[in-house]
């Protein structure tokens, strides 16, 4: 078995696992503020960003270099967590993927502004492709959208942002300040509203919340493997499975199935995604590729992204 395929099995079972992740979130999510399980699994993912700010020993202090670019990282990644926790606990599983899986897109489009990319007639298609199954999928004034389709569409939107600016600042910033400020940002906002939404768990609730802080652990293990072993091109589009274990949980667990327009928006959605994560690994595509350089996956779990935590590897060898 070669490398590369070594890389691609071990980024299909990270996938399977942060699908099981999310199957998780939309569990808790019955019984459940969405702001006590961001706290919670943050609370439990204690650990391992501790480790992981502790392991980045490049010279500097906690204050950033670029501080307004952080605050606004920081925001949106306190937005996308909630935002994406709540989508996942009121819609069902492949809906929330098919929305989320629009963050590579997203991403192409802010990084006009915000990286200079120049975004020619092709990707600008695919672009609009992308953005037509989105539509597809939200099926607006044929279908009730909810505030769950919203905040779906938040946490796409904030998710891309976060990738955009760690592809704008990641290089001068160290890993503990990439770490440090979301986490802590998250925690203050979530513990905030604690007063106000907090339900007593039950142990096995509490046993399942500790899960999600786990299962994201050891996918994020899994997916830095798999980025070790192949090309990013050949990982990113990976993240696609997801939508076939959504479908099978959904169906197993929460006795759902997705309409034949989610269907086609998701294919709509996913072949973007694939157009733009392709071009961006062509000889010819310019040096910011952020898609391919943001590792980003749909959904928001408690771990390090995966660029932040490849980073962090490399400065301890």
């Amino acid at each position: 078995m070669t490398s590369q395929t070594r890389g691609i099995l071990l980024a299909l079972m990270a996938f399977a696992v942060y699908a099981f992740h999310d199957t998780i979130i939309k569990f808790l999510g019955g019984g459940y503020s969405p702001f006590q399980v961001v706290f919670f699994t943050m609370l439990y993912s204690f650990p391992l960003g501790t480790v992981m700010m502790m392991s980045d020993r490049t010279p500097g202090t906690l204050r950033p270099v670029h501080p307004w670019w952080t605050i606004i990282r920081a925001i949106s990644m306190v937005i996308a967590s909630g935002a994406c926790f709540y989508a996942f606990s009121v819609l069902p599983l492949a809906d929330t993927y098919a929305i989320l899986f629009a963050t590579p897109i997203l991403i192409t489009l802010l990084a006009i502004p915000i990286l200079g990319e120049q975004v020619r007639l092709r990707r600008g298609l695919a672009i609009i492709v992308g953005l037509i199954g989105v539509v597809i999928v939200l099926q607006p004034g044929q279908s009730e959208l909810t505030l769950g389709h919203g905040a779906a569409l938040l946490a796409s939107v904030c998710a891309a942002l976060v990738a955009t600016i760690v592809r704008k600042i990641g290089r001068e910033e160290r890993s503990v300040v990439m770490l440090i400020y979301p986490w802590i940002a998250t925690l203050v906002v979530m513990g905030a509203a604690m007063p106000f939404v907090y339900n007593p768990m039950e142990g096995i609730d509490m046993g399942m919340n500790a899960g999600i802080a786990v299962l994201a652990f050891i996918a994020l293990l899994l997916i830095i493997e798999a980025y070790k072993r192949a090309e990013a091109a050949l990982i990113a589009p990976m993240q696609y499975s997801q939508m076939l274990w959504a479908i099978f949980y959904g169906w197993l667990f929460f006795d759902e199935w997705p309409g034949q327009t989610t269907f086609i928006g998701v294919a709509l959605i996913i072949a973007s995604g694939l157009y733009i994560v392709f071009r961006e690994a062509s000889s010819d595509a310019s040096e910011n590729t952020p898609v391919l350089r943001s590792r980003s996956r749909p959904g928001v779990s408690g771990s390090p992204g995966v660029g932040t935590a490849l980073r962090t590897l490399r400065l301890i060898r």
